[in-house]
């Protein structure tokens, strides 16, 4: 393997191009198994008729574990949508109906959202007495079967010069309810882009999936706190602080 174009850094792994192929390098302190699921989830999510980089391998690469995957050619939406402003609203429209078209999808090998909340509230920095309520809600909430990306964001999506879309990045990927991969993003809007654009998001994909907000926001808490340990410090403050929310 080629490591010497790099694409992307983050802080626990680097992605590389090598031709035509996309090779994401993690750190050493990175979970074996968490690689090994991320790569595994985007085998399942192949089977379907989702428009993803095709898995190619799981590799050492200077002694570190490696994901291989096809390497697509484009633009990210959120850089679109920063070199083009005044085509905002239409590449927002275009995020929002990809969104729906992976919640009309079903991958029933997929770890399901319920579980891995449950999980994520119990290692949560909260008193027990808030833990017990969210796990409480989360018992309410926990229906559906539809997948769930997880990590639902215009920088995972990458339009092609002919226009067609690929989505990337499903390490988070789950199977559950739409509503709650909603509330994810809404929440990844908040913390990124500010109040108005998550208001808009919510405003956009109640519109077009049919969906309540309040169907979305009864999520919100329950999903702050289960994403909110192993974050960087601002995210987990921003997060934990959100899921106090009534």
């Amino acid at each position: 393997m080629n490591l010497e174009r790099v694409i992307a850094v983050r802080n626990d792994k680097t992605v590389y191009r090598d031709g035509g192929v996309c090779v994401k390098v993690f750190h050493e302190n990175y979970s074996k198994a968490d690689i090994l699921s991320e790569a595994l989830n985007g085998a399942r999510i192949e089977e379907t008729d989702l428009p993803i980089p095709r898995i190619l391998g799981v590799n050492m690469a200077e002694g570190k574990w490696a994901i291989l995957s096809e390497f697509i050619e484009g633009k990210t939406l959120s850089r679109l949508m920063a070199e083009q402003p005044e085509r905002r609203e239409e590449y927002l429209r275009l995020f929002v109906s990809l969104q729906i078209r992976v919640h009309e999808t079903s991958c029933p090998l997929l770890t399901r959202l319920s579980d891995k909340l449950r999980r994520g509230i119990a290692e949560a920095d909260l008193v027990a007495t808030e833990r017990y309520k969210l796990q409480v809600r989360l018992e309410e909430l926990a229906k559906g079967s539809r997948v769930c990306h997880g990590d639902f964001w215009p920088s995972n999506i990458i339009l092609r010069e002919d226009g067609s879309p690929c989505i990337l990045d499903w390490s988070r990927a789950t199977q559950g309810d739409p509503a709650a991969d909603a509330a994810n993003t809404y929440l990844l809007f908040r913390m990124n882009s500010g109040d108005e654009d998550a208001e808009r998001y919510l405003s956009l994909f109640c519109e077009m999936s049919g969906t309540a907000p309040e169907d979305v926001l009864r999520w919100v808490p329950v999903v702050a706190a289960g994403r909110s340990s192993g974050i960087h410090e601002r995210g987990k403050d921003f997060l934990l602080s959100s899921a106090k929310e009534k």
